[in-house]
């Protein structure tokens, strides 16, 4: 049987960047990898299944594209691979409002919302005049599993009419309406964050929901700032999901609250910032992949006890 360290599932053209370098990463530390791709992946799971090949920890970021990827991963989680994001764990968390409930328990501020039934359950629904006013205009309307990069959404949404005609776009899936949130300013900058949860830590950057650039935080911008609670939001979001590693968004209002925005984002777009204008930095990047290293290094020791 040939056995690797991880097992790195991807298909878009644009995780290149990423997969290099978390290669590149875990290659300096002596630790394999091997890559899964649409040209090999029935190869690679006919070897699974003969027990041909072996992968210590897998990363599946094709599972939600190609289904046989997620069959290959059901098959790896019977052989104890351990499997960083766990689709029986992912599924809960992409979930717009079973996410909305679970962090208003977890004392998390959200946006005023309205969670709104599949159209293929029930066709007609009610909205009463109290609830539009408290949601306010404009609002947004999002699909609450079926989103992925902004697809769906709509940002400025005025009109009960409007909600009756997105719904009937993916009519299988929840509605959540939410109340529109405004940052608050930092020097000019809006205080606006995209806040990832990598293998164990969070990493917190700016991030402008206009332009979609991303820009590093400091230790000295959340020191004079106060943005130490990115940290703990992040945390809790964690502890909530039980992922490995996603992104979340987090806004500080001009009412002086931080508020999460858009709530789990499990297949983090990773293309750095050196190739995209509005990639991730790749010191940001880097610093997952070292998270990524970490993690394993420590499972290995705690698997050789």
């Amino acid at each position: 049987m040939e056995k690797f360290d991880l097992g790195l599932a991807f298909v878009w053209e644009y995780d290149d960047g990423f997969i290099n370098l978390i290669e590149e990463t875990l290659h300096k530390a002596g630790l394999t990898t091997f890559l899964i791709s649409n040209y090999n992946i029935r190869e690679v799971t006919k070897r699974i299944q003969d027990k041909d090949l072996y992968f210590s920890f897998y990363i599946d970021r094709a599972w939600d594209v190609d289904e046989e990827f997620e069959a290959l991963g059901k098959i790896l989680s019977k052989r104890k691979t351990v499997i960083f994001n766990p689709y029986n764990k992912v599924l809960p968390a992409i979930d717009k409002a079973s996410m909305h409930l679970e962090f208003i328990s977890a004392g998390i501020n959200v946006p005023y919302s309205i969670i709104i039934p599949p159209h293929s359950e029930k066709e007609d629904i009610y909205i009463s005049i109290d609830d539009l006013a408290i949601l306010g205009r404009p609002f947004i309307i999002k699909p609450c599993n079926t989103t992925g990069g902004g697809m769906g959404v709509v940002t400025g949404a005025e009109t009960l009419k409007e909600i009756i005609e997105e719904r009937t776009i993916n009519s299988d899936d929840k509605y959540i309406l939410q109340e529109k949130i405004f940052p608050s300013f930092f020097d000019g900058k809006r205080a606006w964050f995209r806040s990832f949860w990598a293998f164990g830590s969070p990493i917190p950057v700016w991030w402008d929901d206009q332009t979609h650039i991303y820009k590093e935080l400091t230790k000295d911008e959340v020191y004079s700032y106060k943005l130490r609670k990115l940290f703990n939001i992040t945390k809790i979001i964690a502890d909530t999901t039980r992922l490995d590693f996603f992104s979340t968004e987090i806004v500080y209002t001009s009412n002086k609250e931080f508020v999460v925005i858009d709530y789990v984002n499990d297949q983090c777009d990773m293309r750095l910032s050196s190739k995209h204008k509005d990639g991730v930095p790749n010191a940001v990047v880097k610093q997952i992949t070292n998270n990524l290293l970490k993690k394993i290094i420590k499972l290995k020791k705690e698997q050789q006890k």
